[in-house]
C-alpha cells in the first residue's frame, strides 16, 4: 500500500481548516488493529503525536495547546500511571509516519493524535501492521477505520443531530445549499444521508463557486428554488469563516425569511465572533459542545496554563481521558479495539462520547441558536447514548 494517497487540498480560509483539515482520497490503513496487551501494573507508555517544529507559527501554538489539555487530562487519573512521550510531526505527513514509528520501536502502546488529517492517515498506513491504534484529532472520516480513529466531531455526527431536532420541530423539507468544493460536496452528502435517516426529506441541492462574486451570483437562482420547492428549511455546508456570512445576507437581499425556511448551519454559526452581528444567521440552528461541561474545561485550562485553550484542544483531554478510563479497569485488553468501542462511551469535556468500529467518534452535541447576538441552547446535549438526540 502507499504511504499516502493523493490528497485535494482545497482551502477556503486558514482558519477553516482547523475544522475540516483536508479533503483526502479513501486511504483507510489495513491490519488487524485489535490493540496491544498492556500491564497497568506498570506505566502505560502512550505517543502524543503533535505538529511541533512546525514551519507555520500556528501549529507550534496548535501543538502546545493540544499536549497542555492531554496533560491536564492525566492529572485527573487518578491511580493511572501513563508515560507520556511527546513525538513532533512537523504538521508533515511523512515526519508523522517516521515519527509514528518511532514510537512503536520505542514502545508505545497507543497513539494519541495527530492532528490533520494527511499526518494520521501517513501515521496509521506507517502502523497499520503494528498492532497499536491511533486516536487522531481529525475529523475526517475518510481516513477512519483499521487502526485509526478520529476524535474530531464529524459532519456525520453533527449533520445527524441537527437533521433529527430540525424533523422533530417540523422542519422536515430541506434544502442544501453548499459551496463548489470536494470538502463542502461531503458535507452536503453528509446532510443528504442524515435528513434522510432522520424521516425527512431532501427538496434540492444547490451549489455556489466559493467567491464574494460566486455567492453574489448564484443567490438570486438559489432564493427562488427556495421559496418554490417547498421547503421549509436551509441547510448549509459553510461556517463563519467561510461563506456563510455572506449567504445567508444575500439569501435575506433576495426574500427569503428565516421564519419560512428555517436557516441550518453544518458548522457553528457563532465563530468567529463578528458572525454573532450578522443578520443572517439570528434565529439559526447549529449544533455545539454541552455548554457546561465546556465551560468546566476552559476554566480547568486558562487556571492551569494562563490562557484560554485551543478550540480543539478538547480532544486530546478527551483522547487521554478514555485511555486513562480504560487502564484503570486493570485489565490487559484494555487498548485493543473491542475495548475502546464500548458502547458506554466516555465522559469527555464537551459531553459524552464514543468510539465506532468504523473509526469515527459519535459525540452528543446541543442544538443552539443565536438569538440577538447571544448564543442560547435550544436543545440540550444528551447525557447518555439511550436519551434523544442518538
Amino acid at each position: 500500500m502507499s504511504a499516502v494517497l493523493a490528497c485535494l487540498r482545497q482551502y477556503f480560509t486558514r482558519a477553516l481548516v482547523l475544522f475540516t483539515f483536508l479533503a483526502l482520497s479513501a486511504c483507510v490503513p489495513t491490519g488487524s488493529g485489535q490493540g496491544p496487551s498492556v500491564n497497568t501494573n506498570r506505566p502505560v507508555p502512550v505517543a502524543l503525536l503533535i505538529p511541533h517544529e512546525s514551519a507555520r507559527a500556528s501549529d507550534g501554538n496548535l501543538a502546545r495547546a493540544l499536549e497542555n489539555a492531554a496533560r491536564l487530562a492525566m492529572a485527573d487519573l487518578d491511580g493511572v500511571n501513563i508515560d507520556l512521550r511527546v513525538y513532533a510531526t512537523g504538521g508533515q505527513p511523512e515526519i508523522a509516519a517516521a515519527a509514528a514509528t518511532r514510537a512503536v520501536n520505542d514502545g508505545a502502546k497507543i497513539i494519541l493524535g495527530p492532528v490533520f488529517a494527511p499526518s494520521a492517515n501517513a501515521a496509521g498506513v506507517a502502523v497499520a501492521n503494528r498492532n497499536v491504534n491511533i486516536l487522531s484529532f481529525s475529523n475526517n472520516t475518510s481516513i477512519a477505520g483499521g487502526n485509526v480513529f478520529t476524535l474530531g466531531t464529524s459532519y456525520n455526527n453533527t449533520a445527524s443531530r441537527l437533521a433529527q431536532y430540525a424533523v422533530s420541530q417540523g422542519r422536515n423539507k430541506i434544502m442544501v445549499v453548499h459551496g463548489d468544493s470536494a470538502n463542502e460536496t461531503r458535507g452536503r452528502d453528509a446532510i443528504v444521508s442524515a435528513v434522510q435517516a432522520a424521516g425527512g426529506n431532501v427538496t434540492a441541492s444547490a451549489s455556489f463557486e466559493l467567491s464574494q462574486n460566486g455567492v453574489i451570483q448564484a443567490a438570486p437562482t438559489i432564493s427562488r428554488a427556495a421559496r418554490n420547492n417547498g421547503s421549509n428549511a436551509i441547510f448549509f455546508t459553510s461556517g463563519g469563516a467561510g461563506a456563510l456570512g455572506l449567504t445567508t445576507q444575500m439569501l435575506l437581499d433576495n426574500g427569503v425569511t428565516p421564519q419560512e425556511l428555517q436557516f441550518i448551519g453544518l458548522r457553528r454559526m457563532d465563530r468567529p465572533a463578528t458572525m454573532l452581528t450578522q443578520p443572517g444567521v439570528q434565529g439559526g440552528w447549529f449544533a455545539t459542545p454541552d455548554a457546561r461541561s465546556i465551560q468546566t474545561f476552559n476554566s480547568r485550562y486558562a487556571a492551569a496554563y494562563g490562557s484560554a485553550p485551543h478550540p480543539i484542544a478538547g480532544v486530546a483531554y478527551d483522547g487521554m481521558a478514555a485511555i486513562g478510563a480504560l487502564l484503570k479497569t486493570g485489565r490487559n485488553d484494555a487498548l485493543t479495539v473491542s475495548s475502546l468501542t464500548q458502547s458506554s462511551g466516555f465522559a469527555g469535556v464537551g459531553g459524552v462520547f464514543r468510539l465506532r468500529p468504523d473509526g469515527s467518534t459519535q459525540r452528543a452535541l446541543a442544538v443552539s441558536s443565536i438569538r440577538d447576538g447571544v448564543v442560547t441552547e435550544i436543545s440540550p446535549a444528551p447525557r447518555n447514548f439511550g436519551g434523544a438526540g442518538f
